[in-house]
């Protein structure tokens, strides 16, 4: 409920007309706990003349005789009648502006749902301290059709610890999946296959809603596909994750915050699109009346008509022998996502909120006529050609429930958290080769199977607490237990098998914040996490072999530190410790042969992998224009990295087999530039570049598995947006991606681009629109990929033709009223410095002044 309150604060700042403009960026987020000393921003707010005089006072209901929380109190120069500064209440409805010079003042008083109120106020003498006591805010009687809290957010915003992207304020976004809506997240990189890189590395730890989900555990790919775009709200890169955090994800954590309704009333929403290479359709409902909720939603996609081809070249340099493929290749898909939510506020200091989860994926990828020739320097060739059918089907369930106990002191709370999840899977391949006599027809020897069911599930049982200390101090400890159990059964000829993995993790953390006058933020933390794995893997004939796992132990140190200067600049350093624990693609020990010349097989003994990060940022404001830089380096010791070895199969047929190892030193040294501008009210750009060079060694003593690779690499993105009259919108985006450094080889890089118009309807109860992607290019792009190394030289040639045209619709239906404010609701979440749009960091507990321009954190808690 904090996070809709905080949101209704500033849309009632804007109706009030306190500000003529609101730069990029400088709106701070929609929630997270109390806003914390703002700095003053070109445009927005008179810095105010220091003083000791101070001004405090209450805001209640005048019918309901309740405190009006996070009622926006700004406080105006009257000879000019802009905010010299301002702050919001607490949920008590009370409020302090400190440090006030001597002179005369307008104290203006807003809430939506409510009149504002306007009071003189004069200091004369320096050291006034002025107790405006109980003042009384009256209902507006006006019930509202339909209301969207939307506010002036730029697009990305700036946090203390993160990066947000407002996915909601993209019209680009409609009618695609997460993996579309990341490609546009400054310092992510998502390749065509759905993979997400973070600063150029793969260890990303991605959470929905602040929580995981074994889904994402299993394929951070295959869960993007299944997360619609339109319920996304907002993309938080998270860098420097203090000890709060799961240690795992060496680059960061990646949360994804969808959308929800928590205000009074009935809504009903529904969202379709359809195109020439997919289509979809939401339906989404809530319900919330006094202090319970409800929301009961679905969602469909599908994709048809995405097709290529791909052309491959091998060369074993051991013996000469050559391999040649082609193929055409296409696939289609169908996927679904349905969730129920709870929430119930029992009394003042406690709240329960409840969700259960249920995602599904169907996807089937074929390559047809797949042609193999076999070149040998004796002179003996041979020929395939066989057409290959995979098909990855899975459904994810989440269940969760969050107790949370507030006290008396404010921002005190405890927090209980239970959480169930299970991925089940069926990664399957059927291979039908042609050319076969009748009688090895007969035998059915023409077709191979694969048959790979899995499932990967995990209980986790958290406490939090936290408790400011003073005004500029906080406290936060914690304990955590995940119980993993995953399971992987395959079934093919010559190669039959099971592993059976558990995981439990047994995690406490302690994590100390201070704020400073001077501005200076620090927060330090240290986690410990212990690990133990049983493992056992089934060979062909169901001998069962136990892998000997060590038991370890991790400690995980974290630190930040901000400072805020004048003129709206903030500097930030950051050092985190992270650890990667491998997934189930690394440890499966299937052999996936469905192209029988690149064949994968994972390792079951892999370790994890540990990483150092260090960020200095710079972030500032002028006029209208907001630019972040961040300089970072990366080092990751026991790296899981790919090694590629040619090998012959059972017919002498050479392919080459890809497996994992812990061998591996990855070292990155890069920047991160984002700058965005409001040319007017109507106009918005933006733009930004991610580049680092990267160093890879595997350290391998044998020269045959020896590999090092070093290089740039570099990826692009810009956009712009403007606002036409009469409810008309324009938005466009383009992404490229530059060439990737492997540990053997290079990925070649590509580029995507969109444009859309979108039309709202009557009293913008919906809208209607149109997208067009990559359309200068009907016969798609090519990407050149090679690997190269000791034993082996390949060059393969990828096409995608992904031009698309689509057509937008959503409706809402239903009325939202706004009663006496509610109490702010609370849930159990990895958070901590999303607060403070000043990038000054977390204030420790204590209810700072916050000039109105900047009033809000990063996201808060979600609902």
């Amino acid at each position: 409920m904090k996070k809709i309150l905080l949101s209704l604060t500033l849309f009632s700042l804007i109706c009030t007309n306190l500000f003529a403009q609101f730069p990029v960026g400088g709106m701070g987020g929609m929630g997270g706990g109390r806003p914390k000393e703002a700095t003053a921003i070109p445009g927005t707010a008179q810095a105010a003349p220091k003083g000791s005089a101070k001004i405090t006072g209450y805001i209640i209901d005048s019918s309901a005789t309740k405190a009006v929380e996070f009622a926006s109190v700004a406080l105006l120069a009257k000879a000019t009648n802009k905010p010299v500064d301002g702050t919001v209440c607490d949920e008590k409805g009370k409020f302090t502006l400190a440090k006030v010079a001597t002179g005369d003042y307008v104290l203006a008083i807003s809430f939506l749902g409510y009149h504002s109120k306007r009071i003189d106020v004069k200091i004369v003498n320096k050291n006034d301290d002025i107790d405006l006591g109980v003042i009384k805010l009256s209902q507006t009687s006006q019930v509202l059709q339909e209301v969207t809290v939307e506010g002036q957010r730029s697009l990305i915003e700036d946090k203390v610890d993160r990066m947000v992207y407002n996915a909601e304020k993209d019209a680009t976004n409609k009618g695609g999946d997460a993996t579309d809506v990341l490609r546009k997240v400054p310092s992510l990189s998502v390749d065509l296959d759905g993979n997400v890189t973070l600063r150029g590395s793969q260890n990303v730890k991605v959470l929905i809603n602040n929580k995981p989900s074994t889904i994402v555990a299993s394929s951070i790919a295959d869960a993007l596909k299944q997360i619609p775009s339109d319920m996304i709200k907002s993309v938080e890169v998270i860098t420097s994750p203090s000890a709060k955090y799961d240690a795992e994800g060496s680059s960061g954590i990646i949360n994804i915050i969808t959308k929800k309704n928590t205000l009074q009333g009935l809504t009903l929403n529904l969202d379709s699109s359809v195109g020439i290479r997919g289509a979809n359709m939401s339906l989404n409902g809530n319900y919330r009346k006094g202090n319970m909720g409800f929301s009961l939603g679905g969602f469909g996609r599908s994709n048809y008509n995405v097709n290529g081809e791909f052309v491959n070249t091998q060369l074993a340099k051991s013996d000469g022998t050559i391999t040649k493929q082609s193929a055409s290749t296409r696939n289609d898909g169908l996927f679904g996502s349905y969730q129920f939510g709870w929430d119930w506020d029992i009394n003042k200091s406690n709240s329960i909120t409840a969700s259960a989860r249920y995602g599904a994926r169907n996807q089937n990828t074929f390559q047809d006529a797949l042609s193999t020739n076999i070149i040998r320097t004796n002179g003996s060739n041979t020929t395939t050609v066989r057409d290959v059918e995979t098909k990855d089907n899975s459904g994810t369930i989440d269940l969760n429930v969050d107790y949370t106990h507030t006290f008396k002191k404010p921002q005190q709370e405890l927090s209980l958290s239970a959480q169930y999840s299970r991925n089940d899977r069926k990664n399957n391949f059927t291979n039908i080769i042609y050319g076969l006599s009748d009688s090895l027809v007969q035998l059915g020897r023409n077709r191979i199977s694969n048959i790979n069911p899995s499932y990967n599930q995990e209980t986790t049982l958290q406490a939090d607490y936290q408790s400011p200390i003073g005004k500029t101090q906080m406290i936060e400890f914690g304990g955590k237990g995940i119980f993993r159990k995953v399971n992987s059964t395959f079934t093919q000829v010559g190669n039959n098998g099971a592993l059976d993995y558990d995981q439990n993790i047994a995690a406490s953390y302690f994590s100390y914040t201070l704020t400073t006058k001077q501005k200076y933020s620090f927060k330090g933390g240290v986690r410990y996490e212990h690990t133990d794995i049983n493992a056992i893997q089934t060979t062909e004939g169901g001998a069962k072999n136990n892998i000997d796992i060590p038991s370890y132990g991790t400690l995980v140190p974290s630190f930040n530190v901000s400072k805020s200067l004048k003129g709206g600049t903030t500097l930030k350093l950051a050092y985190n410790r992270r650890i990667q624990r491998p997934s189930l693609q690394f440890l499966n020990p299937n052999r996936n042969a469905s192209n029988p010349s690149n064949v994968t097989e994972g390792n079951p003994n892999l370790s994890p992998e540990f990483t150092n990060n260090y960020e200095f940022t710079i972030n500032t404001f002028f006029k209208n224009t907001f630019l972040t830089t961040a300089l970072f380096m990366r080092n990751t010791t026991g790296s899981i990295q790919s090694i590629r070895t040619n090998e012959v199969d059972a017919q002498g047929r050479p392919f080459l087999l890809t497996s994992y190892r812990n061998i591996g030193n990855e070292d990155a040294y890069g920047m991160n530039l984002f700058g965005s501008v409001n040319i007017s009210n109507k106009f918005q750009l933006g733009g930004g570049t991610d580049i680092y060079y990267a160093v890879l060694n595997n350290n391998n003593p044998d020269p045959l598995l020896n590999a090092k690779n070093q290089g740039w690499v570099a990826s692009f993105r810009m956009f712009g947006s403007y606002n036409l009259s009469k409810g008309w919108g324009f938005q466009a985006f383009s992404f490229y991606r530059g060439n990737q450094v492997q540990l053997q080889g290079s990925q070649g890089g590509f580029g995507i681009y969109s444009l859309s118009i979108k039309k709202d309807l009557a009293n913008k109860k919906g809208s209607i629109g149109f997208g067009a992607e990559n359309f200068f290019t009907p016969n798609g792009f090519k990407i050149n990929n090679n690997i190269e190394s000791s034993t082996i030289s390949q060059q393969s040639t990828t096409t995608l033709r992904n031009m698309n045209f689509k057509i937008n619709f959503s409706y809402r239906i239903g009325k939202m009223s706004f009663d006496a404010p509610k109490k702010r609701k609370k849930s159990v979440n990895n958070d901590d410095l999303k607060d403070g749009g000043d990038g000054g960091g977390n204030g420790g507990g204590q209810q700072q002044q916050a000039a109105p321009a900047t009033t809000g954190g990063g996201g808060g808690r979600p609902r």
